[in-house]
């Protein structure tokens, strides 16, 4: 940033930000957010493979006296960020609209490489979402879970920056004292843009990047995008490929061909079978225009579906002409059949001993109710059950479709009654309250300092102001309204340490950013002269 100071990282105010490892994060809960129950069952395939190489414990509260268990390091030894940047803790409250609550510790950390004292030293916030390691509850359960809402995660980032002692820092830095930038993506993006509106004498200013400020019970666009962004090829073959598997799925006799096929003859529910197939198209978020920090998951999806035939050993096919036979009288396009060996290759294959009803069905119900705190997947779906919906869906009949026709809103939401069984103190309710969101600005969330900035391609893009939905609105120095050309989800959050290795859309992104705050802190400069002359 372009102004003396210190910047801080937030481990989340409470919310998804309580998960464990970062490995099963990216893979897992980005699944969650689009695919709903099937996303679980994959999240717990990732779940035992990485357990069986690496465990770190979570931090819990003391259940005796309410009070917080001492904080201890999980990070890894020997790390050089960490002897740099030493975890921290922050008291926060449990239930900040209560008189009386428990507590549980907040982690952060301090970088204060350009921190230099004075009046007008402000502090840049990184909140980070969704990676925290510590808990504040002993359980997971619907009751432990009522207090992981929007609210109190706001009021736990304000009781932050209104409180914190910052430590070897003799300055007081709270807010409304010096100001306070806040930055965060996606979900933290959208509590970014809730901050300055809920708490603008405590928010100077904020940047809302991925922002997803509209909630929605059904986010069949989500698709949509990618399937106009993609490599016109593969948006094809996927297109192809749906069309086929839908109408083999609604014929009885090649229902269970094409099932086979992708190695999940025994998978009973159609619906299931259409979900996990749906799964490899959430690698396109992970798409990063730094190789370091982005997946190759998408481009090599792709690449399969184009490839050339290979011959599967545990079936008598046939190839000729771009067509497979699989079965007497019963040809597949090469891409179907790429599509089933891609699936096989990648996700059945992690299932042990090939129960795959056990691996990826989703109708039985007692697979979803365990509270213990190693199933970090009930943190985002809980929110998502309660106040955020995303429920990924198929499109509108007559649209072009990547994903099946059998995805509805009753398959994608029913885990949210499965899993969150009614407790003494709270009762999950039939579908989220969106309003909760959407009552804080929605498309329309707009404030002075407040900046929005989107990825032209994100498929989140269509909940965030940026979407096709929202009215458009002028880029200015006060409310900046960006647009990254090919941007994905929060592109604008990394960077090169040096600066010309960056493409040029992020290099003029992060240009923007720095001459923005700058000019806000200027401002804050002048205001604070006048107030104390």
């Amino acid at each position: 940033m372009p102004r003396d100071g210190s910047e801080l990282r937030l481990d989340g105010a409470r919310a998804v930000q309580r998960l464990s490892d970062y490995a099963v994060v990216c893979g897992g809960i980005d699944r969650i957010r689009v695919l709903g129950p099937q996303a679980v069952n994959l999240w717990k395939l990732e779940a035992q493979a990485e357990a069986a190489r690496t465990h770190e414990p979570l931090l819990v509260q003391d259940a005796q006296d309410g009070s917080s268990a001492p904080p201890t390091q999980v990070e890894e030894e020997g790390s050089a960020l960490l002897k740099e940047f030493s975890t921290q803790w922050f008291e926060q409250p449990l239930d900040h609209f209560a008189n009386e609550t428990e507590t549980w510790k907040q982690r952060y950390w301090v970088n204060t490489r350009h921190y230099v004292p004075g009046p007008n030293s402000p502090v840049f916030v990184l909140d980070g979402g969704e990676t925290c390691r510590s808990l504040p509850v002993k359980n997971l359960t619907t009751d432990s879970l009522r207090f992981l809402n929007n609210a109190q995660s706001a009021a736990d980032s304000a009781h932050f920056m209104a409180n914190v002692k910052f430590a070897g820092i003799d300055e007081d830095l709270t807010a409304p004292d010096h100001p306070w930038i806040y930055y965060g993506g996606s979900y933290a993006g959208a509590r970014a843009a809730h901050m300055r509106v809920l708490y603008p004498e405590l928010v100077y200013g904020a940047i809302a990047s991925s922002g997803v400020t509209h909630a929605s019970l059904e986010n069949w666009e989500y698709m949509e995008i990618i399937r106009r962004a993609a490599d016109i090829k593969c948006s094809g073959n996927l297109q192809l490929s749906i069309g086929i598997i839908d109408s083999m799925l609604g014929n009885p006799l090649t229902r269970k061909s094409i099932k086979a096929l992708f190695g999940v003859a025994a998978l009973e529910h159609d619906e299931d079978f259409a979900s996990l197939i749906e799964s490899p198209l959430g690698n396109w978020q992970g798409r990063n225009w730094d190789p370091e920090v982005g997946s190759k998951g998408w481009d090599e999806f792709c690449a399969a579906l184009d490839g050339k035939f290979k011959k599967d050993p545990d079936m008598d096919v046939l190839a000729y002409n771009d067509m497979v036979t699989i079965a007497d009288e019963l040809m597949i396009p090469l891409p179907v059949f790429n599509y089933a060996r891609y699936i096989k290759e990648n996700l059945v294959s992690r299932c042990p001993g090939g129960a795959v009803e056990e691996c990826f069905g989703t109708w039985d119900a007692s697979k979803f109710q365990d509270t213990g705190l190693d199933q970090e997947w009930r943190l985002w779906l809980f929110q998502v059950c309660t106040e955020w919906g995303y429920f990924s869906t198929a499109p509108p009949k007559g649209q072009p479709r990547i994903v099946s026709h059998l995805l509805t809103l009753d398959y994608e939401s029913k885990i949210c009654q499965q899993a969150y069984l009614p407790g003494k103190h709270f009762i999950v309710p039939p579908f989220p309250n969106i309003t909760a969101v959407n009552a804080l600005g929605d498309f329309d969330i707009e404030a002075d300092r407040l900046a929005i900035i989107d990825g032209e391609v994100d498929p989140w893009r269509p909940v965030t102001p940026h979407s096709d939905y929202a009215r458009d609105r002028e880029d200015t120095i006060l409310r900046p309204f960006k647009i990254i050309r090919g941007g994905v989800h929060h592109w604008d959050e990394n960077g090169r340490r040096e600066l010309m290795e960056e493409p040029e859309e992020i290099k003029m992104i992060h240009a923007d950013i720095v001459g923005f705050v700058t000019q806000w802190l200027e401002s804050w400069e002048a205001e604070r002269r006048v107030r104390s002359p």
